[in-house]
C-alpha cells in the first residue's frame, strides 16, 4: 500500500524550524530534515522536495513518517545506520562495562576512551579496537533500563528515605476529610487524526483503519487522585507550564476540596511543581491564599513510582487513550467519560507498599545511614 503522510505543524513547531533553518547552524542532516518538513507543509510534492533539497524521495518519506508517528524531535534525529557486524560480542561488551566501572589504571584519575580501547585489546583477542567503538558501546549501555535502575538504587540515602517514608506515612493514614491526601502528575498526549474514515467491523470482518494518519499537535492531561477514596479528576490543557500547574492548585482548593482545612499534595520534582509557580500566575494575595490550604510532599528523585497517580495514569492510557484521538475537544470528552465511569464504579488503587515493607526491601540503604545517626547521637 502506498502510504502518504500529511504534515501539519503547530505555530511553535513552524517557528522553531524556521529559526533553525535560517540560522544555518547545526548538523547537516538535521537541517535537511527541517527543510523537508517545512516544504512538505507548504504543499510541495515529495519528488519536488527531493530535487530541491538534494535528497532521495525515501528520505523525504521517512522524515514525514517519523514526524507523524513520533513527533518533531524524532523526525529531526538520526536513525541508526546499517553497517558492518559489531566488533564486540555480547560477552566482550559485558567485559567493557565491568572494566569501565572498575578503578582506573595506576597514575590515572579516570578511564578515557583510549585507555579502555587499549585495555580491551589486552583482555580480548582483537588486534585493535577504535575509541569510537568504545564510545558507541558505552553510549548504548547508558540507555539500558537496568543501568538506570542500578544508578537509582545506589543513590538511595538519607534524603531518599526521608521523602519516601513521608509519602508512605500519608498513604497509611486513616481517611480524614479535613486533611485529604491528593496525588498529582501530568502526561503529554499526541493528537493523531485519521486521513480517511475507518471502516467499522462486520460479521466475519474486523474493523479496518487506513495506514495514513495526520498528527494534529499535542496536549497535556493533568491527573488528580485521592489516596483514600474513589475519586480522580483529569484536566486537559495545551501545556504543562507554571501557569497551568497554578490553575490546577487553585481548582484543587476552590472546586474539588473547598471545605478541607489543608490538602496534602503528593507530587514529583518537576521544575513547575513549586510554590513560586503560583506567584508567577497570580497576584501575591491570591497565591498566598491558595498556598495556605496546601501542603506539598515530594517523592524522592528518580522515584515517581511512589506516587499513586502514576498507576492511575497508566490505567487511563490503557482504557481510554490507547487509540487515535484527533483533537483536544475529543480528548476532553473521552477523558471526562472515562473519569465519570471510574468514579461511578468506585475504582480504587490498593497501595500495599508501606514503611515496614520499604525497610525490609531496602535494608542495605537503611544500614548505610544508621552509622551516621549513631555517631551524631553519641556526640
Amino acid at each position: 500500500m502506498n502510504v502518504r503522510y500529511r504534515i501539519t505543524l503547530t505555530v511553535e513547531e513552524r517557528d522553531e524550524l524556521l529559526r533553525f533553518v535560517l540560522a544555518g547552524k547545526g548538523a547537516f542532516r538535521r537541517l535537511k530534515r527541517a527543510q523537508i518538513l517545512l516544504a512538505s507543509e507548504a504543499g510541495s510534492a515529495d519528488k519536488t522536495i527531493a530535487e530541491n533539497i538534494s535528497v532521495s524521495t525515501s528520505t523525504v518519506f521517512r522524515t514525514k513518517r517519523r514526524f507523524v508517528e513520533e513527533g518533531l524531535e524524532a523526525a529531526l534525529s538520526e536513525l541508526p545506520r546499517p553497517g558492518a557486524d559489531r566488533l564486540l560480542v555480547e560477552k566482550e561488551e559485558a567485559l567493557l562495562i565491568a572494566t569501565a566501572c572498575s578503578a582506573p589504571p595506576s597514575g590515572r584519575s579516570r578511564w578515557t576512551l583510549d585507555l579502555l580501547a587499549g585495555a580491551m585489546v589486552r583482555l580480548t583477542k582483537h588486534d585493535s579496537i577504535s575509541s569510537e567503538t568504545i564510545r558507541r558501546r558505552l553510549a548504548e549501555n547508558q540507555l539500558k533500563p537496568w543501568l538506570k535502575k542500578m544508578w537509582c538504587i545506589s543513590a538511595v540515602g538519607a534524603d531518599f528515605i526521608a521523602r519516601m517514608e513521608d509519602v508512605l506515612d500519608l498513604y497509611a493514614e486513616k481517611p480524614d476529610a479535613r486533611f485529604p491526601v491528593v496525588c498529582f502528575d501530568e502526561t503529554p498526549r499526541q493528537l493523531i487524526g485519521e486521513s480517511r474514515v475507518p471502516v467499522p467491523p462486520k460479521p466475519g470482518r474486523p474493523a479496518r483503519f487506513d495506514y495514513e494518519y495526520v498528527r494534529n499537535g499535542t496536549a497535556n492531561v493533568f491527573m488528580f487522585v485521592d489516596a483514600h477514596r474513589s475519586w480522580r479528576h483529569a484536566k486537559v490543557t495545551d501545556r504543562r507550564a507554571c501557569a497551568d500547574f497554578a490553575e490546577c492548585m487553585r481548582d484543587l482548593v476552590d472546586i474539588h476540596y473547598p471545605h478541607a482545612e489543608r490538602i496534602r499534595v503528593v507530587l514529583d520534582n518537576l521544575s513547575t511543581h513549586t510554590a513560586s509557580a503560583l506567584y508567577e500566575a497570580f497576584e501575591p494575595e491570591e497565591a498566598r491564599r491558595i498556598l495556605r490550604r496546601l501542603e506539598f510532599h515530594f517523592t524522592p528523585k528518580h522515584a515517581s513510582w511512589l506516587n499513586i497517580v502514576e498507576i492511575e495514569i497508566g490505567v487511563m492510557a490503557a482504557q481510554c487513550l490507547d487509540r487515535r484521538i484527533p483533537t483536544k475537544e475529543m480528548l476532553i470528552k473521552e477523558v471526562k467519560a472515562w473519569e465519570r465511569g471510574r468514579n461511578r464504579d468506585g475504582a480504587r488503587i490498593k497501595w500495599l507498599f508501606t514503611v515496614e515493607r520499604a525497610r525490609e526491601k531496602l535494608g542495605r540503604a537503611y544500614l548505610s545511614v544508621r552509622p551516621q545517626v549513631a555517631i551524631r547521637a553519641a556526640a
